[in-house]
C-alpha cells in the first residue's frame, strides 16, 4: 500500500495503511499460547480485529472515488450535476493501480476467510456446517434470499423491481461458503435490475431476470447464469468492468454513499460503486471459480459464476 502510485496519497488508503500497520503490530507482539484460557483469550482478541477490519471494503472504495475525483480535478472536468458514463481518464495508464487491487482483495479474501474459520470452528457448531463451509449449500435458496435484498433495494431506488425466475437444478447442494455466493449473486442480480429497470422501467412491461442452475454429475463446475434484456453493455466497457475504478452510478450517489460514515459496510446502493462485480470474481477465483460476463449491446447481458465444489480433491 506504500508503493502503489496514486492510490498511496488517498486519505482513506492512508486509514486502511494504519489499520493493516496497527493489526500486524498486535500480533506479532502476542504473547504465546501455553493454555486453553491463553486460547479463548487469543480468539476473543482476533475476533476484534476482524470486526475492525469490516470497514476496510468501504473505506477502500471510499479511496477509490478519491482517487477518481482527483484524476478528474486535474483534468478540469469534475461536476457534481454531470452524469459522467464512466470516468475521463484513461484506464490503461492505471494498470498498476489495478494489479495492486486486485492482489490487495485477493489477500483480504484469504485472512478473512482464515480468521473466520477459526473463529467459526469455536462456536457451537450449526447442522451441516464446518465453520464457515455448509456441506449443503443450496444455490436456489441463495439466490431467493439475494433475489429478496435486491428487490428491497430495486424498489427504493425505481419504485418496482424485475421479477426473478429460476430454472436447472433448483434441488442442488453442495459444499460452500453460502455468506460469499450471497454475496456474489447480490451482485449480479443488483446489476440485471438495475439496468432492466433503466431500459424498461417506463414501458410498463417489465421483463424478468432469468437465473438458472447448471450440474450434472460429471461437471467441472456448479455453473449459475444470471440473464437480463437490460440493453448490454458497450464493447468499449467490457474491460472496464472489472476496474475497481471504474462505475457508471450516479456521483450524486456515489457521494452520498461515501460520505456516509455510518454505513453498514456489508451493504451497498443498488448503484454499484465499481467494487462489487471485480470483488465478486476474486470471491469465484480464490476457490478456484471464475465469473465472466458476455453482453450483447442493445439487447441484454449474460453472468455466468463457476463454482468449485469446496469437497474436490484437486482444489
Amino acid at each position: 500500500m506504500h508503493n502503489v502510485p496514486m492510490m498511496r496519497d488517498m486519505p482513506s488508503v492512508q486509514l486502511v495503511k494504519g489499520i493493516y500497520i496497527n493489526s500486524f503490530v498486535d500480533l506479532i507482539r502476542y504473547g504465546q499460547i501455553f493454555s486453553n484460557e491463553d486460547e479463548r483469550a487469543f480468539a476473543h482478541f482476533l475476533k476484534k480485529k476482524y470486526e475492525h477490519h469490516s470497514s476496510v471494503l468501504i473505506q477502500m472504495a471510499r479511496g477509490a472515488y478519491e482517487l477518481r475525483k482527483t484524476l478528474r480535478l486535474q483534468q478540469g472536468s469534475v461536476s457534481r450535476e454531470d452524469k459522467i458514463v464512466g470516468d475521463p481518464f484513461d484506464f490503461a495508464q492505471l494498470d498498476e493501480c489495478h494489479a495492486f487491487l486486485d492482489r490487495f482483495y485477493m489477500s483480504r479474501i484469504g485472512i478473512r476467510i482464515l480468521a473466520g474459520q477459526y473463529l467459526a470452528l469455536r462456536e457451537h457448531p450449526l447442522p451441516d456446517y464446518i465453520g464457515m463451509i455448509c456441506e449443503k449449500t443450496s444455490p436456489s435458496q441463495i439466490v431467493r434470499q439475494a433475489a429478496s435484498d435486491a428487490t428491497k433495494m430495486c424498489i427504493k431506488r425505481y419504485g418496482a423491481a424485475p421479477e426473478v425466475i429460476m430454472d436447472g437444478r433448483l434441488d442442488l447442494t453442495f459444499p460452500y461458503i453460502p455468506t460469499y455466493l450471497h454475496y456474489m449473486m447480490l451482485e449480479l442480480l443488483k446489476n440485471a435490475m438495475r439496468a432492466t429497470m433503466e431500459r424498461h422501467g417506463d414501458s410498463g412491461n417489465i421483463p424478468p431476470v432469468m437465473v438458472i442452475i447448471a450440474d450434472e454429475q460429471d461437471n467441472e463446475d456448479v455453473v449459475v447464469k444470471v440473464a437480463d434484456v437490460g440493453g448490454g453493455i458497450p464493447r468499449s466497457n467490457m474491460k472496464k468492468i472489472w476496474s475497481y475504478l471504474f462505475t457508471t452510478a450516479d456521483p450524486k450517489i456515489q457521494e452520498d454513499f461515501i460520505g456516509d460514515q455510518d454505513h453498514d459496510p456489508n451493504s451497498s446502493p443498488l448503484a454499484g460503486l465499481g467494487f462489487g462485480l471485480p470483488i465478486s470474481r476474486s470471491y469465484a477465483r480464490y476457490f478456484n471459480g471464475d465469473l465472466n460476463i458476455m453482453s450483447m449491446e442493445g439487447y441484454g447481458t449474460d453472468a455466468y459464476i463457476h463454482l468449485k465444489r469446496l469437497e474436490n480433491p484437486n482444489h
